[in-house]
C-alpha cells in the first residue's frame, strides 16, 4: 500500500507520512464479526501495572479474525479488503459457500472476488491455507501454526513472510522473518503468500500526539528521575550511570542480560535469529 507525505503546514506535519489506503474497499466493518474491546492501560487481572507506558488512545472494536482456518474444503469469495485498527496488516472479508462470514489476514495480491480455500487439496496461491507437508519448498508463508489445530501464531504483521526451506520426515524447516531457522510439525497449517500493507514499516508518525492516539504514553529516562524511582536517578546536574552497566527501574541488568526462560519448543530452533 503506497504512502502519502503531508505538506509541512506545521512542525508536526514536517516529515509526517501515512497510508493512502488504496487497497481498502469497505469503510465500515462487518457487524457480526465485531466485539467490544476494553482498555486495560497495561494492567493485569489483579489491577497491577504489567506493561508500562500504555493508556488512553482512540476507541477501538475487536475484529474476530479466523487464525485457525478450520473451514476445511469450503471455498470462499473475497467480498472486501478492510482496515483493522488492532494490527498492521489489512483484513479480507470472506463469504463462504456455506453462508459463513469470516475475516482472514489479507496477503499481497489477494483482491475482490478471488476465491480462497483451506485444506490439503487447496491450490498453492495467496490466501489458501494448507498443511505444510502439502506445500512445496521455497514457498512464502504467513499465519503459521506452532501446534496443529491451535491456529496461526507466527508471521501475522504487515509485510511478513516466512520461507519453507526443507522437509525432514514429520517436520518442515522454516526461515522466519527474524532470520531464525525453526522446525515445525508438517501437519501444522500455514497460509500461502506474503502479508500485504508492506509499506507500513516506512510510515513516519511525525508528532507525539499520533503515538498517543495509538495508546502509547510518554517514556521518561531513568537519569531524569530521583534515586528512589530509578537506579540511574539523582546527582547534581547530569550524571553518568555510576554503576557496572545500565539497570532497569527494578535494578536488573538492562543490556545483554538473558531473561528468556527455556521452553519445551526451544529444541526445534535450528539457528537463532541474528542481529
Amino acid at each position: 500500500m503506497p504512502l502519502k507525505v503531508y505538506r509541512p503546514t506545521s512542525p508536526g506535519r514536517r516529515g509526517m507520512s501515512g497510508s493512502t489506503f488504496e487497497e481498502i474497499t469497505k469503510s465500515k466493518p462487518e457487524k457480526a464479526l465485531l466485539k467490544p474491546l476494553k482498555k486495560r492501560g497495561g494492567r493485569n487481572n489483579q489491577g497491577r501495572m504489567a506493561v508500562r507506558h500504555r493508556g488512553g488512545g482512540a476507541k477501538r472494536r475487536l475484529r474476530l479474525v479466523d487464525f485457525r482456518r478450520d473451514n476445511i474444503g469450503v471455498p470462499g469469495r473475497v467480498a472486501a479488503i478492510e482496515y483493522d485498527p488492532n494490527r498492521s496488516a489489512n483484513l479480507a472479508l470472506i463469504y463462504y459457500r456455506d453462508g459463513d462470514k469470516r475475516y482472514i489476514l489479507a496477503p499481497l495480491g489477494l483482491g475482490i472476488d478471488d476465491m480462497v480455500k483451506s485444506g490439503e487439496d487447496a491450490e498453492i496461491k495467496p490466501g489458501n491455507a494448507l498443511p505444510m507437508r502439502a506445500i512445496p519448498s521455497g514457498t512464502m508463508l504467513h499465519n503459521i501454526e506452532m501446534e496443529p489445530g491451535r491456529g496461526g501464531q507466527l508471521v501475522r504483521s504487515a509485510g511478513g513472510a516466512a520461507q519453507l526451506m526443507a522437509k525432514e520426515g514429520k517436520y518442515v524447516l522454516l526461515r522466519l522473518p527474524s532470520g531464525e531457522m525453526r522446525r515445525f510439525k508438517s501437519e501444522c497449517l500455514a497460509t500461502i503468500g506474503q502479508l500485504g500493507n508492506v509499506d507500513n514499516r516506512s510510515i513516519k508518525l511525525g508528532k507525539a500526539g499520533r503515538k498517543r492516539w495509538m495508546g502509547w504514553r510518554p517514556t521518561v529516562r531513568g537519569s531524569a528521575m530521583t534515586p528512589r524511582d530509578h537506579p540511574h536517578g539523582g546527582g547534581e546536574g547530569r550524571s553518568p550511570v555510576g554503576m557496572p552497566g545500565p539497570k532497569t527501574p527494578w535494578g536488573k541488568p538492562a543490556l545483554g542480560y538473558k531473561t528468556r526462560k527455556p521452553k519445551a519448543s526451544d529444541k526445534l530452533i535450528v539457528k537463532r535469529r541474528g542481529k
